[in-house]
C-alpha cells in the first residue's frame, strides 16, 4: 500500500447474464477493497462487441482513489471478475464481467501481467466515450472521432450506479 491514494480509471463491461446487476456489484466490491474508494461513475452505455461475437455489452468507467499498488488492484479486479463467474475460454470471449485498469495515476506500466495505459483503449468507443464523460480534458476529440463509427449508445446517466448491491473485495 502506498502513502498517497492514486487516481485510477477502471473500465467496466459485461455482455452475459444480468449485466447491469453485475456492474453494480463490481462497483460495490471495488469500493470495499482496502484503501479504495469509488469517486465517480460514468453514464451507462450499450455497445456492440468489438473483434468478438455475442450480445451487446453494457459499459461504464469508474474513477477510483486507491492506496493499492497497480498489481494489487489488478489482483482485486480479477478476483471480482471471478466471483461474477468470469471465464476466459478464448481472447475476447463474451463475459459476465470485464474490469480493466485504463489509467493508474500518470504511471506507465509494462509488465507481462499489466500494461497501463490500457493498450487498446484508444481503439474502443466503449472505453473512450464514458472516459470522456469523466475527464474530457484527457480524451482528445480526434481520438473520439477515430472510433465514431463503432456502435455505442447511451442507456442511463451516472445515477444508474447508485444503490449498487453490496459486495466484498476478494
Amino acid at each position: 500500500m502506498g502513502a498517497e491514494p492514486a487516481r485510477v480509471y477502471v473500465g467496466l463491461g459485461a455482455n452475459l447474464g444480468e449485466r447491469e446487476v453485475a456492474l453494480r456489484k463490481a462497483l460495490a466490491a471495488l469500493g470495499q477493497c482496502p484503501g479504495t474508494r469509488v469517486l465517480r461513475v460514468s453514464p451507462l452505455y450499450g455497445s456492440a462487441p468489438v473483434d468478438a461475437g455475442g450480445p451487446d455489452y453494457l459499459n461504464a468507467v469508474a474513477e477510483v482513489a486507491t492506496a493499492l499498488t497497480p498489481e494489487a488492484l489488478l489482483q482485486a479486479l480479477q478476483a471480482i471478475e471471478q466471483s461474477a463467474g468470469r471465464e476466459r475460454p478464448y481472447r475476447n470471449a463474451p463475459r459476465t464481467l470485464d474490469l480493466d485498469i485504463l489509467w493508474f495515476g500518470d504511471q506507465v506500466i509494462d509488465t507481462p501481467a499489466l500494461t497501463v495505459p490500457h493498450p487498446r483503449m484508444a481503439e474502443r468507443a466503449f472505453v473512450l466515450r464514458p472516459l470522456a464523460d469523466l475527464v474530457p480534458e484527457r480524451v482528445a476529440a480526434a481520438t473520439l472521432q477515430a472510433v465514431a463509427a463503432q456502435g455505442i449508445y447511451l442507456l442511463a446517466d451516472a445515477g444508474w450506479a447508485e444503490g449498487g448491491v453490496g459486495g466484498e473485495c476478494s
